[in-house]
């Protein structure tokens, strides 16, 4: 079949994943390999055109077309995929299930160790890719918190924002250095292997070459890396300064504050001094005290009351039966007060002055010794206890007692 558009775009179509039909068809690609710009770009424009799960096919193609080119040392293909293949990776890669992105993966994986494109080639794919995962994950951490929350807003606090692109192309950057470096540190030690016999000249001399663009292609990877870490730090510097001056803001609030509360305190303590120094006389003495002025006074203890009751007839009679006879003189007055008409009783007790007398006789009286055979006598009134003789009884007392007798 002879070269044209319509034949790629048939042999394109007809392509399917078994692996028959992808050597059928990039043999017949190899052999018109004078065709090799035009045919990848009828094979880019196809890939976008089909779907997801179909594009997993013409990456499998273009593998076998490189690898092949690649073993037989023919660069034809090679140069004409360079500027493509990247993106084409990318685009197979972006939307499809993860069965397919780990196949894709895989193929990457396998390109990067055969060494089968330039390692900045190859840094770049593998960089794309992994940005696609970054963003397949944030959209889903979006979605989820949208539907969780509502209107949420992005996690990431507005003050940092400067600091996202600087960081994500840091993120970038360094996945580039350490393939470059890779790949330049390996080719460096092949050429530089003193152990094994030094190829011949010309071929030296081509991988050598080969070696020069692999060591500046690393120095470009290391440089951009440099470029995108300074501008974070930059970045993060002026947030260090922002918040630096932040900081010294809320010290010098936090000192002010500091004096204006002492100052009160001390305000509240000299107008407490000058309320307790303008309180009443009456007041100051109470609380001297340690009583509060709305507190009762506690009583006084009750007086103890000489008791009013006079002795009991009974005891009379034991104390006159034992005491000694009357003397001479007393017997008269004694005899004078028992026969004397007994004392109308008051109503109210304290009130009367006979029974206090009696009373206070009979707590200081004194038994008088009388006789044995003396024996008590009642002669005008029954009523009357014969309380003895007048013995012991002084004469004002007797007096007193029948002036008492005769007024009731």
């Amino acid at each position: 079949m002879s070269y044209n558009d319509d034949a790629v775009l048939s042999k394109l179509s007809a392509l399917n994943e078994s692996h028959d039909s992808i050597a059928t068809t990039a043999q017949w690609i190899m052999f018109h390999r004078r065709h090799a710009a035009q045919t990848v770009h009828l094979w880019l424009t196809k890939l976008r055109d089909l779907p997801s799960p179909k594009r997993l096919n013409m990456i499998y193609l273009a593998n076998e077309v490189v690898q092949q080119s690649k073993a037989r040392h023919k660069d034809d293909f090679l140069t004409a995929f360079s500027p493509f293949i990247s993106d084409a990776t990318s685009t197979a890669y972006k939307g499809a299930s993860a069965d397919i992105q780990n196949k894709l993966k895989r193929v990457v994986d396998v390109w990067r160790e055969r060494e089968i494109f330039s390692s900045e080639i190859q840094g770049a794919m593998e960089a794309k890719l992994e940005e696609l995962d970054r963003s397949r994950t944030s959209t889903k951490v979006g979605s989820f918190g949208a539907s969780m929350f509502g209107s949420q807003t992005s996690s990431i606090p507005s003050e940092l924002n400067p600091l996202v692109a600087p960081q994500q192309s840091v993120s970038k950057s360094i996945v580039s250095k350490k393939n470059a470096l890779k790949t330049a540190n390996t080719e460096f030690d092949k050429l530089t292997d003193l152990t094994s016999s030094p190829p011949a000249a010309p071929v030296f001399a081509a991988r050598l070459t080969g070696l020069l663009k692999t060591l500046a292609n690393a120095e470009g990877a290391v440089t951009e890396c440099i470029r995108a870490r300074r501008e974070l730090v930059t970045a993060l510097e002026k947030i260090l300064l922002a918040n630096k001056e932040e900081l010294e803001s809320e010290v010098t609030h936090l000192k002010e504050l500091s004096a204006r509360r002492t100052a009160i305190e001390q305000k509240k303590q000299e107008v407490e001094l000058a309320i307790m120094a303008g309180l009443p006389s009456g007041n100051s003495e109470q609380s001297s005290h340690g009583r509060p002025s709305g507190s009762p006074a506690p009583e006084p203890d009750r007086p103890q009351v000489e008791a009013l009751t006079p002795p009991h007839v009974q005891d009379h009679d034991d104390m006159y039966t034992n005491s000694p006879g009357p003397q001479n003189g007393q017997t008269e007055s004694v005899a004078g007060f028992i026969n004397s008409p007994p004392v109308p009783p008051q109503a109210t007790f304290p009130s009367a002055p006979g029974i206090e007398m009696l009373s206070h006789l009979a707590s200081q009286y004194q038994a008088v010794p009388i006789n044995g055979s003396k024996k008590r006598k009642i002669e005008e009134s029954d009523d009357s206890p014969d309380l003895g003789g007048d013995d012991g009884i002084d004469a004002a007392v007797s007096e007193m007692l029948k002036r008492e007798s005769h007024s009731s």
